[in-house]
C-alpha cells in the first residue's frame, strides 16, 4: 500500500510543488479534543474521575502548547510533539472509559435511581467521545502519524481509502485529513464494522474492533436500559 499518493503526482515539477506546500493544521483534531472535554464536564459527577475539572485541566495542558506550535510542515522534527498528541489522545480515552465503567457499574448497583433521560445523555456522550477518540487515534497513527503522512517517503498506509484504490476521483496529490479519519470512527462505531474504508494492517482492525466493542457495549447494555426505564 505504499506510494499511493505519490502515484497521484504524475509530473516531475507538480510533486516537488505540492510537497513543498504540503501542511496540516492542528485545530481540527484540538476542536475534537475541546468537544470531548466539554461532553466529559457534562456528565455527572459520580461518572468521572476525581473532581470534573480534573481531567480537563491536564488534557489543556498538554493541548495548549500544540495549538501554539501551528500547523505541522514537512521537514518538522515530529517525536517531542507527537509524544505529546499521543499523551492527550490517551487521556481523553482512558476518562471515557473509565467513565463508561463507572456507568456500568452504576447500572448494576442495586437499588440504583438512574432516570432514563440521564441514562440518555449520560450514554450519548460517551458515544459520541468515544467517536471523537478513534477518530483521533486513526488521524494519530496511520501511516506514522501526520508528518509521515505529509513525506513523500512515509510508511506504508494502514487505512485503505476509496480515493486510494481510485485515484482517478480525487485531487492531484490526495492524502487523507483529520475529517476523512472521523468519518471513519463514526461509520465504525454505528455500522460495528468497516464501511468503505478497510484496515490494513493489525493495529488498524485491533484498533476498529475496540472502539466497536465499546460503542456496542454503550448502545446494548446502557442505551437498552435506559429505554428500558423510560417504558
Amino acid at each position: 500500500m505504499h506510494g499511493f499518493g505519490e502515484r497521484l503526482l504524475t509530473k516531475p515539477n507538480e510533486r516537488d510543488e505540492t510537497i513543498g506546500r504540503q501542511t496540516e493544521s492542528r485545530l481540527p483534531p484540538a476542536a475534537a479534543v475541546i468537544a470531548a472535554l466539554a461532553l466529559y464536564v457534562l456528565l455527572p459527577p459520580h461518572l468521572t474521575l476525581g473532581p470534573p475539572w480534573l481531567m480537563p485541566v491536564l488534557v489543556l495542558a498538554l493541548l495548549v502548547p500544540l495549538v501554539v506550535v501551528g500547523p505541522m510542515r514537512l521537514g518538522q522534527p515530529p517525536r517531542v510533539w507527537r509524544t505529546v498528541g499521543i499523551m492527550v489522545i490517551a487521556l481523553v480515552n482512558a476518562a471515557n472509559v473509565a467513565s463508561l465503567a463507572l456507568l456500568v457499574r452504576t447500572l448494576l448497583a442495586p437499588g440504583n435511581k438512574e432516570t432514563g433521560w440521564g441514562l440518555l445523555v449520560s450514554a450519548t456522550a460517551i458515544w459520541l467521545t468515544n467517536m471523537l477518540v478513534f477518530g483521533l487515534w486513526f488521524w494519530e497513527l496511520d501511516g506514522g502519524g501526520p508528518y509521515s503522512r505529509l513525506s513523500a517517503s512515509r510508511r506504508h498506509a494502514d487505512f485503505q481509502f476509496p480515493q486510494m484504490v481510485t485515484p482517478s476521483c480525487a485531487p492531484v496529490g490526495w492524502r487523507p485529513s483529520f475529517i476523512d479519519y472521523l468519518y471513519l470512527a463514526f461509520t465504525n462505531s454505528t455500522a460495528f464494522s468497516p464501511a468503505d474504508t478497510m484496515p490494513l494492517t493489525g493495529w488498524a482492525k485491533a484498533l476498529m474492533a475496540v472502539e466497536a466493542l465499546i460503542s456496542l457495549l454503550t448502545v446494548l447494555l446502557v442505551a437498552a436500559r435506559a429505554v428500558g426505564i423510560l417504558t
